[in-house]
């Protein structure tokens, strides 16, 4: 009777372990097939949100920084102001330089006599009395641009060059036209010659042969006219 009760409780015992060890076994290989489901159900998503397949061509949707111009194609830089699209190789880097400092377009920049006269000498230093690229006053530079450029002579002094000119309205000044200031003491004492758009080039006492404007408030306030010795 003993040994009868002691078998049935043995397989019972087993029976029960049997049926968890199952459950577990199932329950695992369940999770493990959701999980994969889950994964292959996910999207492949790249930079900007662009979905793609496996092996599919995806087009940038960006413009390129830069634009290659054709072979022989003529590109004139935005910064250049022009009247109409220009030939590059007609246009001179002495053009472009004036055109930017003067704010005027390049097919105005024509006199190259006068433009490369005063490149010779932008920038030289002035001292009073001077007459040379070491050191050269306003007076004796604008003698000098208009010998060299016009062929006419001019007497030494800002105030003999005034007397000597015709006078022009500012409104009516011409490239080669003469302007002339009185800095101190109520009478001519600089002078510069004009160019276009209100610029006119001189050699000042501070920075020496440069280009300056009419509008300027110290220059506006000294101005005392301007005058013509070219036909």
């Amino acid at each position: 009777m003993r040994k009868c009760l002691l078998l049935l409780l043995i397989i019972s015992f087993t029976a029960i372990v049997g049926c968890k060890s199952v459950r577990k076994i199932t329950d695992k290989d369940n999770s493990t097939s959701s999980t994969n489901r889950k994964k292959n159900q996910r999207k492949i998503v790249f930079i900007d949100g662009i979905e793609i397949t496996p092996g599919s061509v995806v087009k940038s949707k960006h413009k390129p920084a830069t634009t290659k111009s054709k072979p022989g194609e003529i590109i004139v830089p935005e910064n250049i102001p022009t009247k109409s699209k220009i030939e590059v190789e007609k246009v001179t880097q002495l053009q472009i330089k004036y055109a930017v400092i003067l704010d005027t377009y390049v097919e105005n920049i024509t006199n190259t006599n006068l433009f490369n006269k005063i490149e010779e000498w932008w920038g030289t230093s002035y001292c009073m009395g001077g007459t040379t690229k070491s050191c050269v006053d306003c007076s004796a530079f604008t003698g000098t641009i208009i010998r060299d450029v016009y062929r006419i002579n001019l007497p030494r002094t800002a105030s003999e060059q005034y007397d000597a000119s015709n006078k022009v309205d500012k409104e009516n000044l011409k490239e080669g036209d003469l302007v002339f200031f009185k800095t101190k003491k109520g009478y001519v004492n600089h002078v510069g010659v004009y160019l276009t758009n209100n610029k006119f080039v001189h050699a000042s006492t501070s920075n020496g042969v440069m280009i300056s404007d009419l509008n300027e408030n110290y220059w506006r306030g000294k101005f005392a006219g301007g005058g013509r010795v070219i036909n």
